[in-house]
């Protein structure tokens, strides 16, 4: 465990035995004879009577529940109690045990007074343990923090130097870097909770959020669960189930199977039954993971077989369901609030209908197709859900659209959504604070009649993947990472993180707000543009194209954008060859060997430079010159262009093109070089001086090669079995989804280089294949 908290605990641990101490100690029903110190206390310390100085070396307070904890000091943030006054700088005394004073009611530490419902239990909690990782973890932090809460993070061994570990009060380790040995390990983080002195779990949303498992084994441990009922979680983390609850309320859902006869046989009939295209779902998923498109009986079988394997591993349940595919449709999702009083609430609704792999790119509140009657009739059904469920916290109702206005249930995320922030926007509500306030007894603080909705949000989710490679997810260092002033971008992430191959691909979230949907849209484009992301591959290239395109922009996107214009999104710009030629210049004058920029001094005689560089797969060979009058001519693929620079730094250009000024961003990291122009990223590979490349990692050589770092979930092949161009060989696991490795051509596996589980790097060879 690496504990966070500063040394307050002096005040009221050294007391005599009548529970001032002991497995008592820091309750609210302590004697009468100590009412008055808390105040007393913190006067003292505000006069520098009491407080001590938190640059101690490692000490051990031992809590009042016996447990030992080891704490240190830990570099100081803005937001920190000063260390003479370890009190004052945040409301609520959240290093205590129990989260504040011995003495202090609960409204000290929250605000307003304290509830007096007497058929409602009251569930008070003080320190939060955040069951997840990443941005999302950072979040729920800074809410907690607000109310005046502890806050303790979890991290697995490849999370060790993780932000959210670093700006957590306290850090406990609860496994390697498999989510199955870590995120998902339930006694390993109800261990934790108790370890650090939590009283309240919050799930964040994947990994555990919707498992009705963690959710009773935390009231089991006399936890408070951030979330929904174990029981709810159940009624609705069944696909099937949920479809059930339903349609006995009344709610249209889209025609399918959801038997319990799973049978290959069966679901084929079933599908037959249904009419092709149908989707395959896990009964126990979300996120695009366990789901399939099938267009036909030929590939129906092969599609069951990667959505149960997908399902399993993500979820530990193989079972799936079928639905109609409904052509073309929008993604509609309301969401929704209850409490423990029995008041419920919707919050509008979000467009989530730019997706790939059945995963949300981008989100908007409030969507461009949904009317205020239409809204008025969706939230209806959605608040009629909700009280039917008793249902308390958040939650999401998922629903499809048609052209005709009809809307179709698809599921219930019983957790709150990665877009939640869209809702803030428009809202002007903390969603993560409503849910610590539910949790802990409170009544919703807002009624229907007070949810006002203001101006247009949209998000984007930046994620580690080349589009390009059929969004292949992409690990490995941050080489830097800056973000824009002026628009939210939810993250967790600084320059030198690393991405592990571990996790889910998206990195951040870049959210938007205007008076209009096109004001929202351009100051989106500007801060995506401005964001620094240099290291690993990512979609920003691909969100900019998504946010330019004349269909987003008119508001017409619907669940087929991506599929219908991938070649549209995909195109290289139009500028990409000037993009090339200032690579080569970036090249020349952050060359060691090559005569220093001079800030446009003259030289004797030109100086040229030769160079070749790799963007995107594409090797172009380049003719560098630095003239006499100091500027730079850039010769490639038959083309000039002339460059005057008026200005150099270690991380930035600014220079002269064809009569214009213009800026780009780079980053020199040995023979790599990153380059961002006009928004645009590039990774460039100087080839200069590189010996000749290995054979293509395509198989075209009788070699299949780890595109990405991963596990082997599956080996389709063995020695000695004959194998066509283009058939499956083996299926590696990367961020939560599957990637099929095929051969590259006709013959026979001479070898397999890799077993099940086995967790291999991009490039490894994992099977041979002989032409004999």
């Amino acid at each position: 465990m690496r504990p966070r908290l500063p040394s307050a605990l002096l005040l009221l641990l050294a007391k005599r035995q009548d529970r001032g101490d002991g497995r008592r100690a820091g309750r609210r029903d302590h004697g009468d004879r100590d009412r008055g110190r808390c105040h007393q206390a913190r006067q003292a310390d505000r006069e520098g009577q009491a407080g001590r100085d938190e640059g101690a070396n490692h000490r051990r307070v031992r809590r009042p529940d016996g447990c030992v904890l080891h704490q240190r000091p830990r570099a100081r943030r803005w937001r920190d109690r000063s260390a003479r006054h370890p009190r004052s700088a945040v409301r609520g005394a959240r290093d205590l045990p129990r989260g504040r004073c011995a003495h202090a009611p609960a409204h000290a530490v929250f605000g307003g007074p304290p509830m007096r419902n007497g058929s409602v239990q009251h569930r008070p909690f003080f320190k939060v343990l955040v069951a997840n990782r990443g941005e999302i973890a950072l979040r729920v932090m800074r809410s907690a923090r607000k109310l005046g809460l502890g806050v303790v993070a979890v991290y697995s061994d490849a999370d060790r130097d993780a932000l959210h570990v670093r700006e957590a009060d306290q850090a406990v380790r609860i496994g390697e870097a498999l989510p199955a040995q870590s995120y998902l390990d339930i006694p390993a983080i109800i261990a934790a909770a108790k370890a650090s002195g939590a009283d309240a779990v919050h799930p964040g949303y994947g990994f555990l959020a919707e498992n009705e498992g963690f959710a009773r084994a935390c009231k089991e441990a006399g936890l408070v669960f951030i979330g929904p009922s174990p029981q709810a979680i159940t009624a609705m983390g069944n696909k099937a189930g949920a479809k059930e609850i339903m349609t006995k309320a009344g709610v249209p859902i889209v025609p399918g199977y959801q038997g319990a006869d799973q049978g290959d046989e069966v679901m084929l009939a079933e599908a037959k039954a249904i009419g092709f295209p149908v989707m395959i779902k896990a009964v126990a998923g979300g996120g695009g993971r366990g789901m399939r498109l099938v267009t036909d009986a030929a590939s129906f079988g092969d599609a069951l077989r990667s959505a149960r394997s997908e399902a399993k591993a993500a979820f530990g349940d193989p079972t799936v369901i079928l639905e109609r595919a409904i052509q073309n449709p929008r993604h509609i999702e309301i969401q929704v609030f209850g409490d423990s009083h029995g008041n419920a609430i919707h919050l509008g609704e979000r467009d989530c209908s730019v997706q790939r792999r059945h995963q949300k790119l981008i989100e908007e509140a409030p969507s461009p197709a949904v009317t205020p009657e239409l809204r008025a009739r969706m939230g209806e059904v959605a608040v009629a859900a909700v009280k039917a469920l008793r249902y308390e916290g958040a939650g999401t109702l998922e629903f499809l659209l048609d052209a005709s206005g009809a809307f179709y249930f698809m599921e219930m995320n019983t957790r709150l959504q990665v877009e939640h922030p869209v809702t803030e926007a428009i809202t002007g509500l903390d969603l993560v604070e409503l849910q610590l306030r539910v949790a802990r007894g409170e009544p919703l603080p807002i009624k229907q009649q007070d949810v006002k909705f203001s101006g247009h949000a949209i998000e984007v989710r930046l994620c580690s993947e080349d589009a390009a490679q059929n969004f292949m997810p992409q690990s490995g260092r941050m080489a830097r990472w800056q973000v824009p002033d002026g628009i939210r971008v939810e993250h967790a992430l600084q320059s030198g993180s690393e991405i592990p191959a571990f996790y889910d691909s998206m990195i951040a979230k870049v959210i938007s707000h205007g008076t209009t949907r096109e004001e929202a849209r351009g100051r989106l484009i500007v801060g995506l543009e401005q964001l620094t992301a240099f290291g690993v591959t990512t979609n920003q290239a691909f969100l900019l194209s998504c946010l330019r395109h004349p269909g987003f922009a008119k508001g017409e996107a619907t669940t087929a954008f991506i599929g219908a214009h991938r070649d549209e999104l995909l195109a290289p710009r139009a500028d990409a060859a000037f993009d090339t030629t200032l690579a080569g210049l970036l090249l020349y004058v952050t060359n060691p060997h090559a005569p220093s920029w001079q800030g446009g001094r003259s030289l004797s005689a030109t100086f040229a430079l030769p160079a070749k560089i790799e963007i995107a797969g594409q090797t172009h060979e380049l003719d560098v010159t630095r003239e006499r009058d100091g500027s730079y001519t850039v010769a490639s693929d038959g083309r000039q262009h002339k460059f005057e620079i008026d200005q150099l730094d270690p991380d930035a250009i600014r220079f002269r093109h064809a009569g214009v000024m213009e800026s780009a961003k780079f980053l020199r990291d040995g023979d790599r070089l990153y380059l961002q122009h006009r928004g645009i990223p590039l990774g460039v590979t100087d080839l200069t001086l590189a010996a000749p490349k290995a054979a293509a990692s395509n198989g075209g050589d009788g070699k299949v090669r780890a595109a990405m770092n991963g596990r082997v979930v599956a080996v389709l092949v063995k020695p000695g079995d004959r194998v066509t161009a283009g058939q499956p060989v083996l299926t590696l696991e990367a961020m939560k989804m599957e990637h099929v490795h095929k051969a590259g051509i006709d013959g026979m596996v001479a070898a397999i280089g890799v077993a099940e589980g086995e967790q291999v790097t991009t490039g490894r060879i994992v099977a041979e294949i002989g032409t004999g």
